[in-house]
């Protein structure tokens, strides 16, 4: 019989997050003056995440045997989410918006975090699909820029889609219209297209 502490095992290691004495990574999170300093664990970030394997390893160590990784294009927002993923797998969603939501998945992607960035993923879908309709432009831009949001791909090629009963000849010029629409600045060549 093999019995499981996984919450008691998972505080344990979002206390060791805390320790400011055993780390030996320091990542410089955000731009100044939304920046801020993180101390982590090498042994951690390395079996926790792929991307941070790699990373850790083209990075030499200082004078007092630290790393420093910068991640300059993350919040510190998104950073606390991710570090406590890693620390503990603890993630927590309720203070935030879709559009924090949608690029926390994209970095979570890029991050090589699969299993979170699935269910971001499957999270936007079930209870932001209204906010996925509004952004959809750039929803679209992004999503096809990886190969690991399948989900939200679907969601977005409607033309595939064999239910809407209509031509795509027909949905194409609804595209265009809409597109339009969307550009009034167009110069008037275009338009007549």
């Amino acid at each position: 019989m093999v019995i499981k502490f996984f919450e008691k095992l998972s505080n344990n290691y979002l206390e060791l997050l805390d320790d400011k004495e055993d780390f030996n990574i320091v990542i410089n999170v955000g731009e100044s003056p939304n920046a801020e300093i993180f101390q982590a664990h090498s042994a951690i970030l390395k079996y926790r995440s792929l991307y941070f394997c790699n990373e850790l390893a083209n990075i030499r160590k200082d004078e007092n045997n630290i790393k420093t990784l910068n991640l300059k294009n993350l919040t510190i927002q998104q950073f606390e989410i991710i570090i406590k993923y890693i620390y503990g797998g603890v993630v927590l969603l309720e203070n935030h918006n879709a559009s924090f939501i949608f690029e926390l998945m994209l970095i979570t992607c890029e991050f090589l975090f699969n299993e979170l960035a699935k269910y971001l993923e499957t999270h936007l879908i079930e209870t932001e699909a209204h906010w996925l309709r509004l952004n959809f432009t750039h929803i679209y831009k992004k999503i096809f820029k990886n190969n690991k949001l399948q989900e939200l791909q679907k969601c977005a090629m409607i033309l595939y889609r064999d239910d809407l009963q209509m031509e795509e000849v027909k949905i194409w010029n609804y595209v265009i219209k809409w597109g339009i629409a969307q550009n009034p600045g167009l110069p008037s060549a275009v338009l007549k297209i």
